[in-house]
């Protein structure tokens, strides 16, 4: 198995967190839960051209594209299978960061997983370009090329960066109507920038940056005390951080310890 990751600098590095290259043998096939991010997710299947993505319920109805798709800003979990993770690329965006490259409303793009053809980039020619790369590093150079090219660094609005960047700094003390006042716009017009830029409302992000604080310490920690990490984060309780853990990534914070493994995000089925 090997991953090679790559921060650009600013100013991609602004609006892109990272660029990565992932390679692991095929194994037996099985679901994981993969757990929402801050942040859209440009994915580059190598290893076949097409992705599945599966609605983490009972049914699992599985939606299938291109090998190569974006997607939107999650605010729920869903599953993905080991082949898809076989030979991939990936880029995260920071919050916000895909709106600098694709024209397309970012909240109709949230939860769904859409062919990067739809939204107007020629991706056969991409994927194909980076098939033909020598190695890791000549293809997260591609992509990064890629990326400068559509690059767009005046998209993201003003008022939407200055209230994500206060969001992720204190989401435990996030007070949406002092960012609204702050922007200079009414509720609405504000809610309207932030909802087409960060693909989703400010409030459910700033719910959404609570449970990933929450993950984040829980990932980290030695000794897991649900009830700091409760407070630390934010949640008015614990019976709180139980029921916003359960509706972002599907299970409990006890299920999660138990069925973790290496990777934060990932959480492997039985």
């Amino acid at each position: 198995m090997t991953f090679v990751q790559h921060t650009p600098a600013p100013p991609l590095g602004d609006a892109v967190a990272s660029i990565w290259d992932w390679r692991m043998p095929p194994g037996a096939f099985r679901l994981e839960r993969r757990l929402p991010t801050l942040g859209a997710m440009l994915i580059v299947n190598l290893f076949e051209d097409a992705s599945r993505v599966y609605a983490d319920d009972e049914e699992r109805a599985c939606e299938r594209s291109t090998g190569t798709v974006l997607g939107g800003q999650p605010t729920r979990s869903f599953l993905i299978d080991t082949t898809e993770q076989v030979q991939v690329m990936g880029v995260a965006f920071r919050p916000g960061g895909a709106a600098c490259f694709f024209r397309e409303p970012m909240d109709r793009l949230s939860d769904r997983h859409v062919a990067l053809e739809d939204l107007g980039a020629d991706a056969a020619a991409l994927r194909d370009r980076l098939l033909h790369a020598a190695g890791a590093t000549q293809r997260i150079a591609l992509l990064e090329a890629w990326l400068v090219a559509r690059f767009r660094p005046q998209a993201l609005h003003p008022a939407v960066a200055f209230a994500l960047r206060a969001l992720q700094a204190s989401p435990q003390v996030a007070r949406i109507d002092a960012l609204v006042e702050a922007s200079g716009y009414s509720a609405r017009r504000f809610g309207a920038l932030f909802r087409a830029q960060a693909g989703v409302g400010a409030k459910r992000f700033a719910r959404l940056a609570r449970f990933r604080a929450a993950v984040d310490l829980a990932a980290h920690g030695r000794r897991i005390d649900w009830t700091r990490i409760a407070a630390d984060c934010g949640f008015h309780d614990q019976p709180h951080l139980v029921r916003e853990f359960r509706a972002f990534a599907g299970m409990t914070p006890g299920a999660y310890l138990r069925l973790r493994g290496p990777h934060v995000n990932h959480v492997a089925l039985p």
